[in-house]
Order: C-alpha cells, then sequence, then structure tokens
C-alpha cells in the first residue's frame, strides 16, 4: 500500500473512531479509550514503516536512497529534498524498480509520472497535481497521470474534505479506464471510509480482495468490519490475512479486539500474548492486554500489562490514562492521581485525565484541587461543529455536587438529606446523564474558606476498637465482590459497604430494642428506607462520580413519565459479559412466554412452535421464530411478574425482555424495569408490609432462643430484598446497597455470613430472575452459608457515632490498612 493510501487509511480511522467515541454513549470509557489510538499503526511515516516492517509491505512511495547507509557520517539527507537532481534521481529508481502503476511504453512519459509520484512522497501535493495535470494535457487518458492525480487530492482531503470529490472523480474514470486493478478500489475505499461511506469502501475492498486477494487487503478490509462492529466478519478477515503472511502483529492485536468486543476474554488475552510473541515491544498489544485483565476483574495481571507498557515508553498517554482509570476503580485514588497528574504533564488538554484527577481529588477530600481540575474541564468548550466530550458533559454535575459535599462536609450526615436538598430537575438530569441545560438553575456556593479540605489520616491514629471495626468491615465489604467478568475488586467500596453493613446491624438492633435513631434531623422509628439510606449514603461517599439517588424522589413530571433501567445483554455483537451466567434462565422464560403467547393468538401454529423451540439453545435461536407471526416479526417483548406476599394471588410487573432483530449481527437483547409511580407505590407497600412484619419478629427475636424465630426473620429479610431489588428504586448500586442492608440485617438477627456470591452471580439479577421471594431466600441462603454471630460483634464502636460526618467517613475510606488487618481467606 501506498504511504499516501496509508495515511488517508490512518485519516479514516481517526475520523470514524472519534465519531464512534461521540456517538457511543452506552459504554463510557474503558472501551472507547481501548480503540482510540489504534489507528496510529497504520504505518504512516517511513519510521513506522521501519518499526512494523514485518506489517507493511513495499510501496510504490516508500523512496530510498541508495546510495546512503544508515548511521553514515554525516547523517544522510532527506530523500525528499527539493533538490532537482535528488527528485530526479529517486524518479529513475523508480522506474528501474517498476513501482510505477499503469507504465506506458515511452521512457520519457514514465519518467515524468514517477517525478509526480515522487512530489506525492514529498508532501507537495499541490505540485504532484499541476505536474500530472500538466501530463494530461497532452493526453486526457493517461491513467497513472489520472490515478496519481487522485491519490495527491486524496491527500490534500485530510485538510480540506472538498477534495474527497475531486479524488473520487479522479479514482472512478481510472477503474471505468482499467476496471481490474485492485490497488485503485482500495484507494477509492480509503477516500470513502472516512467520509462515512463505508458500505461502499467494503464493496471496493471486496472486489479488490477478488481481483487479487492479499494480506493487506484482507486487514484492511477487516478494520472496516471492525468499525462497523462487525465482529465475527472482522475475525475472520483478520485470520485470513494472518494465513497469507503470519508476521503481522497488527493483525494480530485486532483479531484480539474483536474477541474482546463480542465479550470472549480469555480468547482476546490469548491472541493479545501471540501479537506480543511476534512483536515483543509491542506497546498497544500490552496495552489491550492490560484492560482485557482489567475487564476479567485480574487486578494484579492488569497492572503487570500497563507497567510493561510503560517500561517501553514511559510517556504512553494511553496506558497512563487506562492505568490511573483502572486504579481509580480499585479504589487506590492517590496512586490513581499519579498517573493522571503525568498524563496532564504530557497532554495538558487531556479531558479524561482532567476530569479523573478532578474526580479522584474531590474523592478523598481535596476540593480545592478537585475543583480546580473539573473547572479546567469545563473552560475546554468544544469548537463548532464538534460534538462535547462525556466527560465536558458531566463535569458540572460533578463539580456542583462537588460543592454541595464542600459545605456539608462538617454537618452530621443524620441532620441533612441529599435526595431532598439537590434540586429535582438537577438530579433528574444528572441520573439520565444529559447535558447540562437546567432553567433558573441556582448553583451551589462556592468552596467556603473556613471548611478546610479532608487530611490524611493514619490507620494508628485511630483507637484499636476503631481499628478492629475497620478491619472488620473491610471483610464484610469484601464478601460482597462479584466473581464475574467485568467487576474489578474495590478497596474502597469494599470498606464503604463494609461499614454500612455494620451500621445497618447495629441500628436495627437498637430498633429491635425499641431504641429510636437520628435520621434527617429527627428522632424516630426507623423506617425501612431509613435502613437503606444507611448503605446509600456510605456507597455515594465512596464514588461521587455516580449518581446514587431515589428514582421516587425525582420531580413529579419525571416519576410520572416513568425512570427506565436499562440494561443491554446483547447489542449487534456486543455481548454484556456481566450477566452471561443468566442467558440461559431469560432464555427458559421466554421460551415459555412464547408458548402462552402463540396458545392465546395462533392455536394453529402452536405444534409448528414448540417444535422449533426445542432446537432453541440461545438466544440467536430465536430470530426465525419471531417470524412466525406478523405481530412479532420485527421484535416483541416479554414482561415477568413478581407475586405478591401481601395479597396471596396478586402479581406486579417486573422487568422487561425486548428482542429485535433479523439477523444474528444485528439484533438487540435487552432488559429494563420501569420504575412509575405506580409500580413504585406497589413494591414500596409491598416492602412496608415485610418491614412491618421483620420488626415485629425483630423484637420477639431479641426475648427469644428459638431457632425457628431466627429462620422467619432470614427469610423476611431476603424477601423485602427481593422487591427492592425487583423494583430498582436507585439510579446507580441498588444491588450493593441490597447486599449491605442483607448482610447487616442478619448480623442483627444474631447470623453471619461467612459465604462469598458464587461466581457468575449477581444479587440484583437473581432477585430479577428467580419467580418467587421463597425460593430466592432458599438460593442465597445456600451461598451465605450462615453461622452464629461471634459475640464480640456487639462491642464493636457505633459507626455513626466514630463516622458521623462526610469528613469523618471520607477520612476513614482514604486511611490505609493494608498492613495492620489480617488477611481472611
Amino acid at each position: 500500500m501506498a504511504p499516501a493510501s496509508r495515511a488517508v487509511v490512518v485519516a479514516a480511522l481517526s475520523l470514524l473512531y472519534l465519531s464512534r467515541e461521540i456517538l457511543s454513549s452506552e459504554y463510557f470509557s474503558t472501551l472507547t479509550l481501548f480503540n482510540n489510538e489504534l489507528h496510529k499503526q497504520g504505518c504512516s511515516s517511513l519510521s513506522e514503516w521501519e518499526e512494523y516492517a514485518a506489517d507493511c509491505e513495499s510501496s510504490i512511495l516508500q523512496l530510498e536512497d541508495p546510495d546512503c547507509e544508515e548511521g553514515s557520517n554525516p547523517p544522510c539527507e532527506s530523500v525528499f529534498s527539493l533538490n532537482a537532481e535528488k527528485i530526479l534521481n529517486q524518479a529513475k529508481l523508480f522506474i528501474e524498480q517498476k513501482k510505477i502503476p499503469f507504465p506506458v511504453d515511452n521512457h520519457n512519459t514514465n519518467e515524468e509520472l514517477a517525478i509526480g509520484y515522487v512530489l506525492i512522497g514529498n508532501g507537495l501535493y499541490d505540485e504532484a497535481i499541476k505536474h500530472f495535470s500538466l501530463l494530461l494535457q497532452g493526453d486526457p487518458e493517461l491513467v497513472s497521470a489520472i490515478y496519481g492525480r487522485g491519490i495527491a487530492y486524496g491527500k490534500k482531503s485530510l485538510q480540506d474534505i472538498k477534495n474527497a470529490d475531486l479524488a473520487l472523480f479522479e479514482l472512478n474514470r481510472v477503474i471505468t479506464l482499467e476496471p481490474n486493478w485492485p490497488e485503485v478500489y482500495e484507494q477509492r475505499a480509503e477516500i470513502l471510509s472516512p467520509l462515512g461511506r463505508i458500505s461502499e469502501a467494503l464493496g471496493d475492498l471486496t472486489k479488490a480482495i477478488q481481483l487479487q486477494p492479499s494480506a493487506r487487503l484482507y486487514r484492511h478490509r477487516g478494520t472496516l468490519l471492525f468499525i462497523s462492529e462487525d465482529y465475527v466478519a472482522a475475525m475472520e478477515d483478520f485470520q485470513q490475512s494472518l494465513e497469507l503472511k503470519k508476521n503481522q502483529p497488527i493483525a494480530m492485536l485486532y483479531k484480539g479486539l474483536t474477541f474482546f468486543h463480542r465479550g470472549m476474554l480469555k480468547e482476546a488475552i490469548e491472541t493479545f500474548k501471540e501479537a506480543l510473541k511476534l512483536k515483543a515491544d509491542f506497546i498497544d498489544a500490552y496495552k489491550s492486554l492490560g484492560q482485557a485483565y482489567r475487564e476479567l476483574g485480574d487486578f494484579e495481571s492488569a497492572m503487570e500489562s500497563f507497567q510493561k507498557a510503560l517500561m517501553l515508553n514511559q510517556n504512553h498517554i494511553q496506558s497512563l490514562q487506562l492505568r490511573g482509570m483502572m486504579l481509580y476503580h480499585h479504589g487506590s485514588l492517590q496512586e490513581a492521581i499519579g498517573n493522571f497528574k503525568r498524563c496532564l504533564q504530557l497532554e495538558p488538554y487531556n479531558e479524561v485525565c482532567q476530569y479523573m484527577k478532578g474526580l479522584s481529588h474531590v474523592a478523598m477530600g481535596q476540593f480545592y484541587e478537585g475543583i480546580k481540575a473539573q473547572t479546567k474541564v469545563m473552560l475546554n468548550d468544544p469548537l463548532l461543529g464538534q460534538k462535547a466530550s462525556s466527560e465536558y458533559l458531566k463535569v458540572k454535575y460533578l463539580r456542583e455536587y462537588s460543592r454541595y459535599l464542600h459545605s456539608h462536609l462538617d454537618i452530621p450526615v443524620a441532620e441533612y438529606n441529599v435526595d431532598q436538598d439537590l434540586p429535582g430537575n438537577f438530579k433528574n438530569h444528572w441520573a439520565k446523564n444529559l447535558p447540562f441545560l437546567i432553567e433558573d438553575y441556582e448553583e451551589q456556593p462556592g468552596l467556603q474558606p473556613h471548611i478546610k479540605d479532608v487530611l490524611p489520616q493514619n490507620f494508628e491514629s485511630y483507637s484499636s476498637e476503631v481499628q478492629k471495626l475497620i478491619c472488620t468491615a473491610d471483610h464484610l465489604g469484601a464478601l460482597m465482590q462479584y466473581d464475574t467478568p467485568g467487576f474489578l475488586p474495590n478497596r474502597r467500596i469494599h470498606r464503604a459497604m463494609g461499614l454500612a453493613t455494620l451500621e445497618v446491624m447495629q441500628a436495627m438492633h437498637r430498633t429491635w430494642s425499641n431504641s429510636k435513631v437520628r435520621v434527617n434531623g429527627k428522632t424516630r422509628q426507623m423506617q425501612w428506607r431509613d435502613m437503606f439510606d444507611i448503605a446509600v449514603k456510605w456507597r455515594r461517599i465512596a464514588d461521587p462520580d455516580q449518581p446514587v439517588l431515589w428514582l421516587d424522589q425525582m420531580p413529579a413530571r419525571s416519576l410520572s413519565r416513568g425512570f427506565n433501567n436499562h440494561i443491554n445483554l446483547i447489542r449487534g455483537q456486543i455481548i454484556n459479559i456481566r450477566y452471561l451466567a443468566y442467558f440461559d434462565n431469560i432464555l427458559d422464560f421466554i421460551k415459555d412466554r412464547i408458548l402462552v403467547y402463540h396458545g392465546a393468538y395462533n392455536p394453529r401454529g402452536l405444534l409448528e412452535v414448540r417444535q422449533a423451540l426445542e432446537n432453541v439453545n440461545k438466544v440467536e435461536d430465536l430470530l426465525p421464530i419471531m417470524k412466525f407471526n406478523s405481530k412479532t416479526r420485527d421484535g416483541f417483548t416479554v414482561n415477568s411478574k413478581v407475586p405478591s406476599m401481601k395479597d396471596l394471588g396478586k402479581e406486579y410487573d417486573g422487568f422487561t425482555i425486548t428482542i429485535t432483530g433479523d439477523r444474528v449481527g444485528n439484533m438487540l437483547f435487552s432488559v429494563e424495569t420501569q420504575t412509575t409511580e405506580e409500580r413504585t407505590q406497589q413494591y414500596q407497600s409491598e416492602i412496608e408490609s415485610i418491614y412491618k412484619d421483620l420488626t415485629a419478629k425483630g423484637k420477639a427475636l431479641m426475648l427469644s432462643t428459638e431457632l425457628g424465630d431466627a429462620d422467619a426473620v432470614c427469610n423476611l429479610i431476603l424477601s423485602l430484598v427481593y422487591y427492592f431489588c425487583n423494583l430498582m428504586p436507585l439510579s446507580r448500586g441498588s444491588s450493593v446497597v441490597a447486599y449491605s442492608v442483607v448482610m447487616g440485617a442478619l448480623m442483627a438477627s444474631g447470623k453471619e455470613v461467612v459465604g462469598r456470591i458464587p461466581k457468575g452471580k449477581l444479587v440484583d439479577f437473581e432477585a430479577m430472575t428467580t419467580p418467587s421471594p421463597e425460593s430466592f431466600s432458599k438460593t442465597a441462603k445456600n451461598w451465605m452459608n450462615l453461622m452464629s454471630l461471634p459475640v464480640w460483634y456487639q462491642s464493636l464502636p457505633s459507626v455513626a457515632e466514630t463516622f458521623p460526618s462526610s469528613r469523618t467517613m471520607i477520612e476513614v475510606l482514604n486511611t490505609d490498612s493494608s498492613s495492620h488487618c489480617p488477611k481472611k481467606s
């Protein structure tokens, strides 16, 4: 491929990755960042040709000075010097090496053509266009001159898109005159792709492959298929390219990325390792390997891979950025800040690093540095016609919430309520990730000088009793960790939710002992929402980036329209690996509902449908069955039902399953819960009824030693959380909030959870896909491995009194206990 061609490919990929990053709002950062710089491997310069010699094939514009040896003294002059004699020498070399496309029988004409191509190679596109135009005045159908002028216009289209039309016009003329020349189709594809005309570009590459298949052409088509998210076809092309030419680290990298995006992480990891065998110093392969391990939840292996990338290039911005983000989501905020600072030294206007630096500072209670970084992101307005980055769209919400946190830093948490204090439209827009366009919004007050930042706290500064409290919280929080791809262990979340568990235990114990609690500035009997609010406040303070808000506290207009919690399980060829373990359960449920539907509306075709369903083993197999009925031809939805404990025989709407599409690779398989006012009232009525019963039985349990009483309390706790998870009442974090309440309430009843959540299991999805609270209770108790609560738990200090304010909560979350707390298996 010619250098001109290669640079066009680079531009095409750059533009397409940029547009993809802007248009895709479903997944933030990790996957987007993962692809962001891949176009840099397009062999667009001589240095890159040397670095990736195995991937970049000889080109008609790869000019070399035959009389110059590497490392000579004096050093070699640029072969692209404007010296006319050198240009002529290069033109002669061009002819000798038979690199001229569409040569003619006349030597002088070939020499003139060669000069034009040398001018292109030198970046003198206007001069090349003039040169080829002069040749075409003498012979309007001189194919090589038309082709050269098309290449030159294509190069100029990188600066001015208007030149793309001129380039296409010239290349179309060449194809009319010489329809069997594969390079021309490839050149045209490279002009079409950055214009967004991907299907036409793919058609040209397919034609080129039909004429003369090559490793380069398969790799090029695979790259465009990858951008189009047709990962299966892209993988086949990369594989075909590698079979034709094995030593291609870039093709191997892309093959690994196709696995990554399809949720096949183990296959992706093995392929990235194969790329590293081909090129041991392949930075992007190490970076991609690190990201795959991160998605798998393997923090240590991910760190090792990012470290190797940075050993090869300590200034590799993408690796610094990705490692910093992983450290943040691992709960290692101080180390994350170090990566973001280094990133910003190298690239001061990097919005991701600036946003994450500000977020990390605020999470640690360093509000002055945090808001300063946030303001820098806000000032980086997008250019006219340019889409704003996701960081730019989010940063004002973060800054306003940071100001709110700072102003309440030393106020006891029991004396105020975030959901009531923050403006309704602000919460609604923030939770829905909408642009910050809020009418008549009054900003939070700026930072108050008398409120100081949170200072570092040494573990030894806490009393031995509080140290034991912290270590216990770390252990309990680790029991909530999902052993499922896509969930990275987060030490900060572990501690926060462990402390939430202990505070719930203590609050429930006081309630069952007829004591009152302090909530929202009032002293009263604890209600079910107060119990969950304990976990909510800890989840909020652990990660201020995520709006953990009660949906029923949103503005009435928003709630009346419905607030959807939407999860894509399969979108196109992208599989959400977090929920793979539940695909079979959901599939069985769908098959059952299809039979019910056809029994009611298509009884004559029921037998045919039943037989077809027997061969359905995966979601994609349902697509042909959708054609059996005109009403389901374009897709269908299935609603789950949740039985009432309060009103036997009554059912509530659970979650909605949607399947649309016409073929494998072009389907949407999703679930969502719709939080409408009516549905919320139904579930809250159920939860209130269970909580009332739980409170009565909990009080009786305080006076009883009967095992049956404890088991009844356990079932009520799990039933309450069953309805909470099916309601999904929070904008974020419902699952971990629910499980910390389960563990805390069980501990109040005298039961300790010692078992871990099984591999592949998710608490919220377990509740949503289980047909009744009784079956959910049975399943959960199997993995919890409940034991009698050790008596020393009762002597732990009060969590609410030890950490009464946001400042003290942040202090304890910042404290490093790694060398002090005993390791538990």
